[in-house]
């Protein structure tokens, strides 16, 4: 009688967060990001912070949006969102993250309505198209401070429960070594904070008189954030060479011997250092340090989500990725994309980005 012993070697599985997760996080991050920008010069009225502000916010509000109809395309049906709510699971970070996109989407809408009162019912008084519906939106044009302030204080807990949420639902996957760590959230946000201000120098350079103010600040702050993300980048290497935390040697472990996880390190250290040197040494070249930005923060979650997939939990070698053209990759890609566009049209065709843009609040 013989004895037949078949061997795996190596199993391949699909990734199980697909790029309509990466474009969740990259929204989101903009998001909340931009809202924390928007609060110097609208709700604390910095006369230098107007034009960004306002249009720190066209960011916040038009990835607010955006970010929560990806989330739920990645969870496939719609449906499976009210499990959250019918069988809500406290020691899942993912269902209270149910909770707490409604509050900060919530918050924000309201937050952007009535900071953007006065300047609804001045397009409502001009003699355009959308005239009309600027003035019912703006129901008068007054300024309400106090309604203000109380959006604004929702708001930014809502904000932050977000950033708390997106961070810890990834870190607190143990059998992930690459996610595993502390420092993730706090790159989330500190890349997320280059990417909303590399949008705002976007928008402000697609205003017909671009604010040299706003790109002259707006790349300061931006020089700082690209600091900030070389920091913990450093922090994070020297902790794992160290071998202080074996959870982060793991990980290098596990990067280190591929060809493509070097290439894309060093790519992503070139590209934030070139930033850094852009927006501190020629913040006048705002189009190009916003777009830089943009792919430092878009790069750093496809690595961590995508990239991370392909390091398998068990086996040897590496799992092959690559990005499908129908909804579950380029179409997907191709359709949030298509939503924010139409999202960023139908606000500032009520709200001009040279009105916002040309905001000074006194």
């Amino acid at each position: 009688m013989y004895t037949q012993i078949v061997e795996t070697i190596n199993v391949s599985r699909e990734v199980a967060w697909l790029p309509w997760a990466v474009q969740y996080f990259f929204l989101i991050g903009l998001s909340y990001c931009g809202f924390l920008l928007s609060l110097p010069g609208i709700m604390f009225k910095r006369p230098s912070w107007g034009g960004i502000s306002n249009l720190a916010l066209a960011v916040a509000v038009i990835c607010g949006i955006s970010a929560p109809v990806a989330l739920l395309a990645d969870l496939h049906q719609p449906g499976r969102f009210l499990n959250f709510y019918l069988h809500f699971n406290p020691k899942s970070w993912m269902a209270w993250g149910a909770v707490f996109i409604p509050v900060y989407v919530g918050g924000l809408l309201l937050y952007g309505w009535l900071a953007w009162r006065p300047l609804l019912a001045k397009t409502g008084a001009q003699p355009t198209r959308y005239a009309p519906i600027a003035r019912w939106l703006s129901l008068g044009g007054h300024e309400s401070r106090t309604a203000l302030g109380i959006a604004a204080v929702v708001t930014t807990i809502g904000a932050f429960l977000v950033a708390l949420y997106t961070g810890a639902e990834v870190m607190v996957v143990a059998s992930r070594p690459l996610w595993n760590t502390p420092l993730l959230p706090v790159q989330f946000v500190v890349t997320a904070m280059a990417g909303a201000l590399g949008m705002v120098l976007i928008f402000n350079r697609m205003m017909s008189r671009p604010s040299t103010l706003i790109v002259q600040k707006a790349s300061r702050w931006l020089a700082l954030s690209q600091l900030c993300a070389l920091l913990v980048g450093a922090l994070w290497l020297v902790i794992a060479l160290s071998g202080w935390s074996p959870v982060h040697s793991a990980a290098l472990a596990e990067v280190a011997p591929a060809e493509n996880w070097r290439l894309a390190a060093a790519w992503a250290v070139l590209a934030t250092v070139i930033t850094f040197l852009l927006a501190w040494k020629r913040p006048g070249s705002g189009l190009l340090i916003g777009l830089l930005a943009l792919h430092s923060t878009w790069m750093m979650r496809w690595s961590i989500f995508i990239g991370g997939q392909e390091v398998p939990k068990t086996g040897a070698g590496y799992y092959s990725y690559q990005l499908p053209l129908g909804p579950e990759g380029l179409l997907g890609i191709v359709g949030t994309a298509g939503l924010w566009v139409f999202l960023f049209i139908a606000l500032t065709s009520l709200l001009p980005l040279n009105q916002l843009g040309n905001t000074r609040q006194a």
